[in-house]
């Protein structure tokens, strides 16, 4: 039995296909879904889904979100998100790289806004370079 498997973001529908399983970034800690789950409602993180159609995982970056599993669909709305396969990886790095050095760089500063958006920009670098298939 599979899962039938929606990722919509804003702008378009980055996945609608089959999968035998799901892992999701929640808010608590890595999520995996298989047929059968039981309904489940939660929020999302910002990080890397990974999907295993018939072939291999795919992995998505999601810019944050909510999940809903019922009757093995799996509905994901997120903010933001791109397929692995889409992302350059050497670019994906170099942008980790830079929120990186930025994020330290606020670490030092008074403004708790700064901080507060480094650390957002690296959690965005870093599931795209994860998602592009680099290692943090």
């Amino acid at each position: 039995m599979t899962l039938t498997v929606r990722v919509i973001s804003p702008d378009k529908i980055v996945w609608d296909a089959a999968a035998q399983e799901v892992i999701l970034p929640s808010t608590t800690g890595q999520l995996g879904i298989l047929s059968g789950h039981a309904p489940l409602l939660s929020a999302l993180d910002t990080g890397v889904m990974r999907v295993r159609s018939e072939k291999e995982w795919v992995p998505i970056a999601l810019m944050g979100g909510f999940a809903e599993v019922e009757n093995n669909e799996v509905k994901i709305l997120v903010n933001g998100a791109e397929r692995g396969d889409s992302i350059d990886r050497d670019a994906a790095g170099k942008t980790y790289e830079e929120a990186r050095d930025r994020a330290n760089k606020a670490e030092s500063s008074d403004s708790k806004q700064e901080k507060i958006q480094a650390q957002q920009a690296l959690k965005r670098a870093r599931a795209r370079y994860q998602a592009a298939g680099g290692s943090v």
